[in-house]
Order: structure tokens, then sequence, then C-alpha cells
């Protein structure tokens, strides 16, 4: 179920970045200087380009084993485990003509 989580979680970020959003992926760790980096990219200095603007900010781990809920979909009834169907999130693309 790891797999179907990251790429659940990969699909977040593709949507983010969809949206013109911006996204720090890596391993989160302090540098020696102790200020805290996800993977080279110092925390603070990315979090003082958006200074003054109302942002909203997701932690995901990546590697964690927890089971992903199965769903429903409210409009085609199938179950899907994920952010969205994807039987109707396909057929939404096609029909945009993406």
């Amino acid at each position: 179920m790891r797999a179907i989580r990251n790429a659940s979680i990969r699909e977040l970020a593709s949507a983010i970045y969809e949206l013109e959003g911006h996204v720090a992926q890596g391993v989160l760790k302090r540098g020696e200087d102790g200020m805290w980096l996800v993977g080279s990219t110092p925390l603070l200095e990315w979090l003082a380009r958006y200074e003054g603007q109302e942002i909203m900010v997701g932690l995901l781990e990546l590697h964690r084993d927890a089971q992903m809920e199965r769903k429903t979909c409210m409009t085609c009834g199938r179950d899907y485990v994920g952010v969205a169907c994807p039987t109707c999130r396909e057929a939404r693309i096609r029909l945009r003509g993406r």
C-alpha cells in the first residue's frame, strides 16, 4: 500500500504545481549550523520567499507504512484508493481534451 500512498502524494504535489504553487521535497535534517534543511534547501530561506502572504504548508512522510482508506466514488460508484477516483479523473481529462 505504500506505493499507492506515495503515488497519491506525488499526485497531490503535481496538483500543487498545476496551481502554480511550490513544493519542497527531500529528507528533513539539521545542517551543521543548526538550520533545518529539506534536501539541500534551507527551510527558513524557502519560507522567507512567502513572508507576508497567506500560505498553507503541508508535511507528508513519503515512507510511512500507513493504510490508505478505500473509498467509493460518488459519481461512478467504483471503489478506489487515493485522492480521487482514477476512472472519473481520466474521463474528465479525456473530455476536456488534455
